[in-house]
């Protein structure tokens, strides 16, 4: 059954006051009509066309700071979004894909955005199509899945065995799921910071640092705005991976994980594929991936009225950020064309 939420309207100009601004930008809060708070994270170009990126999962707004850089490339002003109980967003027990669009609505009202692009990584694919179907057409102007989470309406034969043992706890035994993942991830956090794994994740820190100077030696560097940031220390990019894998998807405990491992893997989003209208939707994905398998993104661009599919062929779910800036960029365009078709029928 296709359920479509009625979206609450917000005054513009009453909503200003809800916007908490923090010395840190990567850590700023929205309160919703409702009381509900919404952390955000804004990268990119502060006076660039708006994109909000809705974080894979479980993951919180920081995942988007990989993107700092393209997104300044591509003149994107790139807004990230806690979803309830991840990072600084207050919990909503019992939410749905199909709520998300009023959070979302809430918050680009009281921002004062008139047009905005959505992206959703991984987890986050699946919220932002709920945008495309539920959200005012005149608000839109672009939607992008990458490396999107995939429907298991395809049928769960495609899935692997621990995702489907996952939805099976998360279904049948979600405090049981809860407890395990709660003690799982104590247990990683206690190991990642132990001393053999600091000086295995620094040397990997370094080697990666070796073959982006070895690469910037070939390619010529056009970027002043990314080169011109201060480097990070290796202390302060092992605390940003902690935090983007443990700290920040798991600050208020696993609730909002088990939660979405049962929205994710549900053979019901809430809304049929066929209605909805926005277009185009883009679609990038690696064939490989086997966390969300092409077959099942083929089924769901084909069931779209206007589905774009871009296949990777050699790409897994964990390679697809090497085409970061190619979706970027042609959001951007979306973003533009809107844009421009908007004020023509204006």
């Amino acid at each position: 059954m296709s359920i479509q939420p009625t979206l609450r309207r917000v005054a513009r100009a009453g909503n200003t006051h809800n916007h908490t601004i923090h010395a840190n930008p990567h850590s700023q809060t929205f309160r919703l009509p409702d009381g509900r708070v919404l952390g955000f994270a804004e990268y990119g170009n502060p006076n660039g066309r708006p994109l909000l990126f809705f974080h894979g999962f479980p993951s919180s707004r920081i995942e988007a700071e990989t993107a700092d850089d393209t997104a300044r490339r591509c003149g994107i002003r790139l807004l990230a979004l806690d979803r309830p109980g991840f990072g600084l967003s207050t919990p909503q027990p019992g939410r749905k894909i199909v709520d998300w669009p009023n959070d979302v609505h809430a918050f680009a009202t009281g921002m004062g955005l008139d047009r905005f692009a959505v992206m959703g990584g991984s987890g986050g694919g699946p919220f932002a199509l709920a945008c495309a179907h539920a959200l005012p057409k005149h608000m839109i102007a672009g939607v992008g899945l990458f490396a999107s989470a995939g429907p298991w309406e395809a049928g769960t034969h495609h899935m692997s065995l621990t995702r489907r043992l996952t939805r099976t706890l998360a279904v049948y035994w979600p405090s049981g799921l809860g407890v395990l993942l709660n003690v799982l991830v104590g247990g990683l956090r206690a190991i990642a910071t132990s001393g053999p794994i600091v000086r295995r994740v620094d040397a990997w820190l370094e080697a990666q640092d070796k073959k982006k100077e070895e690469k910037r030696g070939t390619v010529p560097i056009d970027d002043e705005t990314s080169s011109a940031k201060p480097q990070k220390t290796l202390a302060e990019r092992r605390k940003y991976l902690l935090d983007v894998l443990l700290d920040e998807p798991f600050a208020q405990g696993a609730g909002a994980t088990v939660l979405e491992a049962d929205l994710l893997s549900s053979p019901d989003w809430g809304f049929k594929f066929e209605d909805v209208n926005f277009g185009p939707v883009r679609i990038w994905h690696g064939a490989k991936d086997s966390n969300s398998p092409i077959a099942v993104i083929r089924y769901l661009t084909q069931r779209l009225p206007h589905g774009v599919l871009t296949e990777y062929e050699n790409d897994t779910h964990y390679t697809m950020f090497a085409h970061l800036d190619e979706a970027l960029t042609v959001l951007a365009k979306d973003y533009d064309a809107h844009a421009s078709e908007a004020s023509s029928s204006s």
